[in-house]
């Protein structure tokens, strides 16, 4: 991390957080000097990101939370994660929706990023299974009335889960009646053996339809999901056509998604055109 005592809060706690990751853990001293601002600054960004549950506070400094395959977050706990990135992301997979195509996006902060970036796009048909995903557009069009060209949604039933997305059979068998052309799958974990997993096991099934009924399937996700397992798979890598993720994925990750499928990093690969 280089110093910078004009670094915005937000942007503070990312590069705190990434440090604790990538290192295993940091001193609240070593971090004081990187980013060249008082040890109190550093002290309450810690505290604030330990409220959150992003880090564990220990003597002296900070270590990672190790969660269990079974945890699962909440939608506001996710949104305070890795922002700047999910919004880099949703920019760049905007950029692959052409206007008048079905699509879907499942639940989560990325893919509720990505909706707020399509409110322009004309005549999508949009399924999705997240309650935030579809006020994203109802709220649009609360706004500005019924305008040419607004975004039809179709939002499933199902059981509300934790990060506001419905699951379960009401929730399945209507996406397995459907058929999309393009698929935004937001995902708990991404990894090489388990492919993409969530702890929850009645959005795994409900994941597995969406996948089933799309075309195309892109996943969205930051670079902190890259390695992380949940308890169920629902898909492998094979099933995937694009991950559109951030700068943050290191070398070797990128080499390896690149030998399976096509990989879009956000702000690096900006000549990419609409499948």
């Amino acid at each position: 991390m280089s110093e910078n005592q004009n670094l915005l809060a937000e942007q503070r706690r990312a590069l705190i957080l990434d440090e604790v990751r990538r290192r295993g853990g940091v001193r609240v001293n070593e971090l004081t000097r990187r980013l060249g601002v008082s040890d109190m600054t550093v002290r309450r960004d810690l505290d604030a990101l330990s409220r959150q549950g992003m880090l564990e506070k220990v003597h002296g400094g900070a270590v990672p939370v190790v969660e269990a395959s079974t945890h699962e977050p909440g939608f506001e706990a996710k949104s305070g994660l890795e922002p700047t990135a999910k919004e880099d992301i949703a920019r760049a997979a905007a950029r692959l929706v052409a206007p008048g195509t079905a699509i879907a996006l499942s639940g989560g902060t990325t893919t509720y990023a990505l909706a707020q970036h399509l409110l322009e796009v004309p005549d999508l048909t949009v399924v999705t299974n997240s309650v935030r995903v579809a006020d994203v557009f109802h709220a649009a069009q609360r706004i500005s009335g019924q305008r040419p060209g607004a975004a039809t949604v179709v939002l499933t039933g199902g059981v509300r889960t934790p990060s506001d997305s419905l699951v379960g059979p009401v929730a399945d068998r209507a996406i397995a009646a459907l058929h999309f052309d393009l698929l935004f799958l937001g995902v708990h974990g991404i990894s090489l053996e388990a492919g993409l997993s969530t702890p929850n096991l009645a959005e795994a099934e409900t994941n597995r339809w969406l996948v089933q009924s799309a075309r195309r399937v892109v996943v969205v996700a930051d670079h902190t999901k890259w390695g992380t397992v949940g308890l169920s798979s629902f898909a492998s890598l094979d099933q995937v056509d694009t991950l559109v993720t951030d700068a943050g994925l290191p070398a070797d990750a990128r080499e390896e998604v690149r030998d399976r499928l096509r990989l879009t990093v956000a702000g690096e690969d900006e000549d990419d055109e609409a499948v």
